[in-house]
C-alpha cells in the first residue's frame, strides 16, 4: 500500500502529526519537567517526580515528550497559555538556577499517547503552571522565541499566520546548507533553494541543494529520521510537476526500488521556483527519467496492454493526484452495486453501478431534490456541496490503518462509532441515498491485501449503539475475507462490462463532462472553489479571506486537473496477445546488402497470398528491417512508390514528371514514361496489375496501361494540382489543392478494350487545400487532411460530414485510417505523430518526433513513419513503443508503401527507392 510505504511518522513517538496541520516545528531542548502546580505556588518541587525528556517549540504549541513511554506526551497550545516566563524556583533546590528554568502557565493542555498507545487525546482544563529545567542551554536560548510565538497566538488567525511567517522567514534566512555533508568532494553545486517536504497532513520546511550527482533536502528541524535526505540523480525514476493546494508549486520525485529514498514530494514558494528546480535537475547528465505521455498510455489501455486499474492510476497521476497529498488522493470508481448476493455475477449488468452518472445522480429521488435547490440557488450554482474525494473521506476508509492521521485531522478525536466505516453495504447505501455523501473509492479497494478493513486491536474505536465494538468491516456475502473482497473487486474492475463503460466515468472525473455546460448536462457540478483556476490565492490581499480559502481548499475536496476536452475513447476489447518479443533493438541498414531470395515471393498469386495473410499478421517482426534492394532512377524527389507483387515490379512517380517501372527480378528499369512536364504527386496500382492511375500537379489524372504501354485516358479532374489519389471498391477518390475531394465511379477494366472512363459522382468541399486522404476498406468512411491542420471525417454512405478536428499546426503530410480500431493516424509539419479517435477526435497517442514527419504506412498494429532526416521508424501502436529506427536515406523519406507480403518500399528526396524486409518468426 503506497500510502504507508516508508512511513516513519508512525514509528516515532513524537511526529509532526501531533501538531495542527500546517504547524511548524522549530527547536528541541533537553529538559526536566516538573508536573503541574497551581500557578500561584512557588513551593518546593519534589525531585522524585520530575520527568526527563524534550521540550519541542512549535509555531502554535509547546510539546513535552517524556523519555519514559508510560508518561503521556503533553501539548500546550499557545492560545491557551496565559504566561511564559523565567522561573526562579526554590533557591535551596539543586534543580533550579535563575537562568536555566522556565514556567508555562496554561488554562488547558492536551495529553497524547499515554502508555505509548494511540488513543483519543485527553484535554485537561484548569489553570496550572508547568516548570521545565533546561539541561544544556539557558533560558535566553528558547524564551524569546516562545514569547514571540505566544504573542502571535493572541492575534486574529490571519495576523497570527503573518507573524509566524515573518518569524519563519527570519530564522530560515539564517540557515545555510551544510556543505560538509556532501557525499562527494567533486560534486558541483548547481542550485540551492528553500522548499517544503510534503507528506500526508504534514508540511516540513527545509533547504534543497542540487549538485551534479545528487539532490539533497536538509530540514530546518530534527523531525525527520535523518538530518539530511539524499537522492542520487541516477536513482530518479520519474519526476512530475504537481498542483499543491490548487497552485502549480509541487514537484514529486519517485526513485527506483533500490534507492535509499524512494519518494520525495517538494513544494516550492512559487511556480517559477518549482520550474527552475525541475529544470535544473533534468539538466544534469545523471538524470534519466521514464517518460510515458498521456496519449501513449491511452493507446496502450485501448489495446489491452495495460489494465483498467493501471490506466486509472496513470490518469490520477497526470491530474496531479498523489498518495502523499491527502487533499488530492487518487480517486477510483465504485463499479459494484451488489453487496447482498452470495455470488458476484460479473456477467450480469445489474451487478454494476451506472458509470455514466456521478455518484450523486444515481438516485433519481435524491437528484430531484438537489436540482430543485439548484434552480433556486444564486450564482455560482452547484449541485453537490460535498465532494467525492477529501482528506476526511480518505481517512474514513483508512482509519483502522492510520488512526494517528485521523486524530490529527479530527482534533484528537475518532468519529462516532456508528459513523465509522463499518459495513460495505451500509456505506454503499449511504453513498446512494445520503443527503451529503457522494464518496468515490480509493485505490486500496482494488490493489491491496485488504488489511485497511481489519481492526488489529491497536486502537479502541468505541462501541456502537447496538453494543458491538468497532471491529472489522462487514463484507458482502460474496467475499469470505478482506483479501478475497479486494481480489473480486479487482476482477470486477477489469471485467468486460466495466472495460466497455469506464470511459464514461473518465469523462466525468477527468474529461469533458468535468466542468462547463457538459458537466451541467451530466449533473456533475460541484462547489466552484473545488475547481482549478476558480480562485487565485496570490491575488487575495485580505489575510483573513486568504486563510479561510486555504482551509476550504485543503479540507473540502479538489476536482482533478482536466485531462480531456472531448469524449474519451472507448476500449477496443480484451487484452491482445502480442507476437513480438520485448526486444526494442535498433536495426540499422548499412551499405547495400541484398538478399535475392527476399526480393520477390515465388508464389505470390492471390490465392496463395490469401492463405499467407491468415498467418502473417502474427508472424511478421518489424523490430528488424533488412535492406534488400536500392535504386535511383529519377532526376528529382520521389513523390510516391508502389510495389506490384504479381508483376514483380516497383512503380514510382517523381517531381520530374516521369512515371517509372522497375523490375525487381531483373533489377533494371523497364520503362520511363514522360506523362507531363509538371510534377507527379501519387500513383495507385489497380488489383488487375495492368492499370496504374497517376495524379499530377497539372490538375489531371492519368490512366496508364502497363500491358500495352500507353495512356488509356486523361481525366481533367480539378482546378488545381492533384495532391492525392486512392481507389477502393470501384470508387476513385481524387484530392486537390482546390480544397475539394471528388468521388468517381471507376471499375477495373477486364482488358484494354473494356476500358471505361471514370464517371463523376460528387464533390466534397473543404475550407483549405487537401494534402492527403484515406478511405476504409468498406468505402463507408473517408478522412481527408488539409494544409492548415484540419482532419475531416466523411460518411460515404450518405456523403455527409460527420466531424472535423484541428489536429496539427500547419500542413498534415500524411494520414491513415484504421477502420477496425476506429482510429486515425496523422503526421504533420509541426513534427507530431498523432493517433486520434475517429468518433471524438480525442488523441490517444501524441509524439513529438523532433523533426518533420513526411510519410506513413500501416501494417496491422505497426506504423512506419518516414522522417525529414532520412530515418525510418517502426512503432508498435498497441504497446505505444518504438520498435526500430534506421537511417534509410540521405534525404527526407517522402513516401512509404507496404505490400501484401510485408515488403516495405520507401522513396526519398535523395531520388532513391529502397526495399526492406522485416523478419518472420
Amino acid at each position: 500500500m503506497t500510502f504507508f510505504e516508508n512511513d516513519h511518522l508512525r514509528t516515532e513517538r513524537f511526529n509532526l502529526l501531533l501538531l495542527e496541520p500546517g504547524e511548524i516545528y522549530f527547536d528541541d531542548f533537553s529538559v526536566y519537567y516538573f508536573p503541574a502546580q497551581h500557578s500561584r505556588d512557588h513551593a518546593d518541587f519534589d525531585e522524585n517526580i520530575k520527568q526527563r525528556g524534550h521540550l519541542k517549540i512549535c509555531s502554535k504549541s509547546a510539546v513535552f515528550v517524556p523519555k519514559e513511554k508510560e508518561h503521556p506526551i503533553l501539548k500546550f497550545p499557545l492560545k491557551n497559555v496565559t504566561s511564559i516566563e523565567e522561573f526562579p524556583g526554590n533557591l535551596k533546590s539543586r534543580s533550579f538556577s535563575r537562568d536555566k528554568s522556565l514556567k508555562i502557565t496554561s488554562s488547558a493542555f492536551v495529553e497524547m499517547k499515554k502508555d505509548n498507545v494511540i488513543s483519543p487525546y485527553g484535554f485537561q482544563k484548569g489553570e496550572q503552571s508547568h516548570v521545565f529545567c533546561l539541561n544544556y542551554v539557558t533560558v535566553e536560548d528558547c524564551l524569546p522565541l516562545l514569547c514571540q510565538l505566544h504573542r502571535a497566538s493572541t492575534l486574529p488567525p490571519a495576523d497570527q499566520n503573518s507573524m509566524i511567517t515573518a518569524i519563519v522567514q527570519s530564522r530560515q534566512s539564517r540557515v545555510k546548507f551544510n556543505t560538509s555533508w556532501l557525499d562527494d568532494l567533486y560534486e558541483k553545486i548547481e542550485l540551492e533553494c528553500q522548499a517544503d517536504k510534503i507528506t500526508p497532513l504534514v508540511t516540513n520546511p527545509g533547504r534543497v541543494m542540487v549538485t551534479t550527482s545528487r539532490l539533497y533536502f536538509q530540514p530546518y528541524n530534527n523531525a525527520e529520521t535523518t538530518t539530511l535526505i539524499k537522492v542520487r540523480l541516477k536513482d530518479i525514476q520519474s519526476m512530475t510537476k504537481r498542483r499543491f493546494l490548487l497552485k502549480q508549486i509541487g514537484l514529486e520525485i519517485i526513485c527506483r526500488e533500490s534507492a535509499s529514498c524512494p519518494h520525495l514530494y517538494l513544494s516550492c514558494k512559487s511556480p517559477a521556483e518549482r520550474d527552475n528546480l525541475h529544470d535544473k535537475i533534468m539538466a544534469q547528465k545523471d538524470v534519466s527519467v521514464e517518460s510515458s505521455e498521456q496519449q501513449d498510455m491511452t493507446l496502450k489501455w485501448q489495446n489491452g496492454v495495460i489494465s483498467n486499474y493501471d490506466y486509472l492510476m496513470y490518469l490520477n497521476s497526470a491530474a496531479d493526484r498523489s498518495f502523499y497529498d491527502l487533499t488530492q488522493y487518487p480517486v477510483m470508481p465504485w463499479v459494484i452495486q451488489d453487496f447482498t448476493s452470495t455470488r458476484l455475477d460479473l456477467e450480469n449488468p445489474e451487478t454494476f453501478r451506472d458509470l455514466s452518472k456521478p455518484i450523486g445522480a444515481l438516485s433519481e429521488e435524491r437528484l430531484a431534490r438537489m436540482k430543485e435547490r439548484y434552480d433556486d440557488m444564486p450564482e455560482p450554482k452547484f449541485l453537490y456541496g460535498a465532494h467525492y474525494s477529501t482528506p476526511g473521506y480518505v481517512l474514513f476508509y483508512l482509519s483502522r490503518l492510520a488512526p494517528e492521521y485521523v486524530l490529527c485531522l479530527q482534533n484528537g478525536k475518532f468519529d462516532q462509532p456508528d459513523r465509522m466505516f463499518n459495513s460495505l453495504w451500509e456505506l454503499w447505501q449511504n453513498c446512494l441515498h445520503g443527503a451529503a455523501d457522494f464518496k468515490e473509492l480509493i485505490p486500496e479497494f482494488y490493489e491491496s491485501n485488504g488489511n485497511f478493513m481489519v481492526n488489529t486491536g491497536v486502537c479502541n474505536f468505541g462501541v456502537r449503539q447496538d453494543g458491538r465494538p468497532v471491529g472489522n468491516v462487514e463484507l458482502p456475502p460474496w467475499a469470505e475475507d478482506s483479501y478475497a473482497f479486494i481480489r473480486k473487486m479487482r476482477e470486477a474492475l477489469e471485467c468486460d462490462y466495466v472495460s466497455k463503460q469506464i470511459h464514461n466515468w473518465i469523462d466525468l472525473i477527468f474529461g469533458y463532462k468535468q466542468r462547463g455546460e457538459e458537466a451541467e448536462k451530466a449533473d456533475n457540478v460541484f462547489y466552484y472553489m473545488t475547481y482549478e483556476g476558480a480562485v487565485d490565492l496570490d491575488s487575495i490581499t485580505d489575510p483573513n479571506e486568504r486563510a479561510c480559502i486555504e482551509i476550504q481548499i485543503m479540507e473540502f475536496g479538489q476536482v482533478p486537473k482536466q485531462l480531456f476536452t472531448t469524449p474519451h475513447p472507448v476500449r477496443h476489447g480484451a487484452r491482445i496477445e502480442h507476437p513480438i518479443s520485448g526486444s526494442h533493438s535498433v536495426a540499422a541498414a548499412n551499405g547495400t546488402v541484398k538478399d535475392q531470395s527476399c526480393l520477390v515471393e515465388k508464389d505470390c498469386d492471390k490465392e496463395n497470398m490469401s492463405e499467407t495473410n491468415k498467418v502473417l499478421p502474427r508472424k511478421v517482426d518489424f523490430s528488424s528491417l533488412n535492406e534488400v534492394l536500392r535504386f535511383s532512377l529519377h532526376k528529382q524527389a520521389i513523390t510516391d512508390v508502389k510495389l506490384c507483387l504479381k508483376r514483380k515490379m516497383a512503380f514510382s512517380v517523381s517531381q520530374d514528371g516521369l512515371f517509372k517501372m522497375y523490375s525487381l527480378e531483373e533489377q533494371r528499369q523497364l520503362r520511363s514514361v514522360p506523362l507531363t512536364s509538371m510534377a507527379l504527386s501519387s500513383c495507385v496500382v489497380l488489383p488487375d496489375s495492368n492499370t496504374v492511375i497517376v495524379g499530377s500537379w497539372d490538375n489531371n489524372v492519368y490512366f496508364y496501361s502497363v500491358e500495352y504501354g500507353h495512356v488509356l485516358d486523361t481525366l481533367q479532374a480539378h482546378d488545381d494540382a492533384i495532391s492525392c489519389i486512392t481507389w477502393k471498391n470501384d470508387m476513385l477518390f481524387t484530392a486537390s489543392w482546390d480544397s475539394s475531394v471528388k468521388v468517381w465511379q471507376f471499375t477495373v477494366p477486364l482488358s484494354q478494350n473494356d476500358f471505361s472512363a471514370a464517371e463523376f459522382l460528387l464533390q466534397l468541399d473543404h475550407d483549405y487545400s487537401i494534402s492527403d486522404v484515406a478511405v476504409d476498406d468498406s468505402c463507408a468512411t473517408m478522412v481527408s487532411a488539409t494544409k492548415e491542420g484540419q482532419i475531416y471525417v466523411w460518411d460515404l454512405l450518405t456523403y455527409s460530414l460527420n466531424n472535423m478536428f484541428h489536429a496539427h499546426q500547419g500542413k498534415i503530410n500524411s494520414i491513415q485510417l484504421l477502420s477496425d480500431r476506429r482510429q486515425i493516424i496523422s503526421c504533420g509539419e509541426d513534427r507530431y505523430l498523432r493517433v486520434l479517435d475517429l468518433d471524438s477526435g480525442t488523441a490517444s497517442f501524441v509524439k513529438d518526433m523532433k523533426e518533420n514527419v513526411l510519410s506513413l504506412a500501416v501494417c496491422y498494429q505497426h506504423v512506419v513513419v518516414g522522417l525529414d532526416g532520412g530515418q525510418i521508424q517502426v512503432w508498435d501502436m498497441e504497446r505505444a513503443i518504438l520498435l526500430n529506427t534506421c537511417q534509410a536515406h540521405t534525404g527526407g523519406v517522402t513516401c512509404l508503401h507496404i505490400s501484401d507480403d510485408h515488403t516495405l518500399v520507401s522513396g526519398s528526396m535523395d531520388r532513391s527507392v529502397c526495399l526492406w524486409r522485416p523478419a518472420f518468426r
